[in-house]
Formats: structure tokens, C-alpha cells, sequence
């Protein structure tokens, strides 16, 4: 059975996506869930059967080998800290918008560094 990680689960829609270890996506429909399982966190790392269906792969059953870490917040950073943050991400963002402007992307690895980064910056901000 492949194994693979979860993209994103909507428990509202009922599906969600994984990705396999292999990098293909898979379709999670609520009737794949194990009994009692309403609920699945991205990045939890999970074993399902795959069939194709119409739309592409879908997962038939799915088994959860682990849940995704939590994230525990104990406090939100303090404007003056939020400050010095936004500025040094505003010299990154610049930074990758000249490469941009040339026809270069930033290199995968630091694609993804500057994505967690956003990422971050917005929940501080949303907290």
C-alpha cells in the first residue's frame, strides 16, 4: 500500500488530498476515513489503497500512521518584534522580485524557506 502524507482535508466537503511519497496526488473521500476518523491534519502521514476513478487516483481506505505535529502557540510577538520581521521579509520579498523580474525563480529550497516564512508571518499576524 502506498504511503504519502495529507495535502489538505475538508471535513465540511468531505475530502481532501494526499500526496504519495512518489509526489502523485490523491483524491481522499470521507468514505476512505477509518471508522470514527472525521477529521485529518495536513502533513499527517498516512497508508492508502488507490484506485483509479474518474476524476484520477483515489484513495479507497486510508490509514493514519501518524498525526501531524501540532503547532503550540503560547504567545503572539510583540509589535516592535513584528516590526523587525515584516522589514527583513520585505528585503527577501525585494530580493526575490529582482530575480523574478530577470526570468529566474528562486531555487526550490529557497522557494519553500520564503513560503514558511509567509506562512508564519501571516498566523503571528492572525493571532
Amino acid at each position: 500500500m502506498p504511503t504519502g502524507r495529507i495535502k489538505f482535508y475538508d471535513s465540511a466537503k468531505g475530502f481532501g488530498f494526499a500526496h504519495t511519497d512518489e509526489g502523485e496526488e490523491v483524491h481522499v473521500p470521507s468514505s476512505a476515513l477509518p471508522a470514527g476518523v472525521t477529521e485529518l491534519h495536513s502533513g499527517a502521514r498516512v497508508e492508502f489503497g488507490v484506485a483509479e476513478g474518474r476524476r484520477g487516483k483515489q484513495a479507497l481506505s486510508l490509514r493514519v500512521l501518524d498525526s501531524a505535529p501540532s503547532v503550540v502557540r503560547n504567545h503572539r510577538p510583540r509589535p516592535d518584534e513584528m516590526a523587525v520581521l515584516l522589514e527583513d521579509l520585505i528585503r527577501v520579498l525585494d530580493q526575490t522580485s529582482n530575480g523574478l523580474r530577470r526570468g529566474r525563480y528562486p531555487q526550490p529550497a529557497q522557494a519553500g524557506k520564503i513560503a514558511q516564512v509567509l506562512r508564519r508571518v501571516a498566523d503571528d499576524l492572525e493571532a
